[in-house]
């Protein structure tokens, strides 16, 4: 995996977080979906590389 796609994981996954966070503190239940969205997805994402180096090996 480049470390160009684990930093744009790991940046989607940061993201997601702060909009999750945004979203509760104002209140805002779609924002706050789509920031636990982004989070999972970027998340499923730096797994699945992981998992995709293993093989490699």
């Amino acid at each position: 995996m480049s470390l160009g796609r684990k930093i744009r994981d790991r940046a989607q996954v940061v993201k997601g977080w702060a909009r999750q966070r945004l979203g509760r503190a104002t209140g805002n239940q779609r924002l706050q979906a789509e920031g636990k969205t982004d989070r999972v997805v970027g998340n499923l994402k730096q797994a699945g590389g992981k998992a995709k180096d293993a093989f490699k090996r």
